[in-house]
């Protein structure tokens, strides 16, 4: 089975911390050349620095805010000519805050489309072009459970979850004559900076301790635990390699079986 991913490149979004700096790390790891796209420089830097080149990778990175999609664009824009064709793009970015649908405000559901949605596409119309020419393209695209079962008490994120997860249908449909695959993978509870605020805000808001939400969170989790980041990677690695080019158009849990529904 082919999962070398030697002498491919992979841009990789939200690359400096939690599952998008594991997605790098891991993809590092079978061969490909990484380009990092986040916004914290320092933490750019720092990742890069630390990512495995034992292939003689030269990775790189690029600095841009998922919040202003025209950034991301003319970033990326401007770099393609230096980086040339990209083969695999990893679309991840952080999730919107927390809270009751009835609560959100309009302004809210808006930035998450243009930090998801619109950044996605806005990505997926630059490298297109370049997966096309090299008739090999992997688009993975990080959302969440909550496409198959809406979490409570994250109305903006799970209606943004699901636009991206029916984006993502649509386009695997209109690329998949040229060798190109597009596929979400759907995390569960990960052990990850914004699990941590999560619980923190539940907890806060029902008057219980940390602990206490994190044992009820964990409850509902048939593997008994969280995952962590390298997990998730790994899915994405499999989906990003040869050995996935027949698989497109699917929403892949990573959960511990905690999605009830088949």
């Amino acid at each position: 089975m082919n999962i070398s991913l030697t002498n491919f490149t992979a841009l990789v979004c939200g690359s400096t911390s939690g599952i998008g700096r594991a997605c790098a790390y891991v993809l590092a790891e079978q061969g490909a050349t990484i380009v990092l796209l986040a916004r914290n420089e320092e933490r750019l830097q720092s990742t890069r620095d630390d990512l495995p080149a034992q292939f003689g990778q030269e990775h790189r990175y690029l600095r841009a805010d998922f919040s202003v999609p025209e950034e991301v664009g003319s970033v990326v824009r401007n770099a393609l000519q230096d980086i040339g064709p990209v083969h695999v793009l990893v679309n991840n970015t952080g999730g919107p805050a927390g809270g009751p649908v009835t609560g959100a405000a309009v302004e809210e559901f808006e930035r998450a489309f243009r930090s998801h949605v619109i950044c996605n596409q806005t990505l997926v119309q630059l490298l297109l072009p370049g997966m096309e020419a090299e008739s090999y393209g992997r688009i993975v695209n990080i959302t969440s459970t909550s496409v198959r079962q809406p979490i409570p008490l994250l109305g903006v994120s799970n209606t943004t979850r699901a636009a991206v997860a029916a984006w993502s249908k649509t386009l695997s449909r209109e690329v998949a004559h040229s060798g190109i695959t597009v596929n979400c993978i759907l995390p569960g509870a990960t052990r990850t900076g914004r699990l941590a605020s999560l619980i923190e805000s539940r907890a806060a808001a029902r008057n219980t301790s940390v602990d206490e939400e994190e044992k009820a969170w964990m409850s509902q989790i048939p593997a008994g635990r969280f995952a962590e980041p390298e997990e998730i990677a790994y899915a994405v690695a499999f989906l990003a390699s040869p050995a996935a080019a027949y698989i497109t158009g699917v929403n892949l849990p990573v959960d511990g079986g905690r999605i009830e529904s088949l």
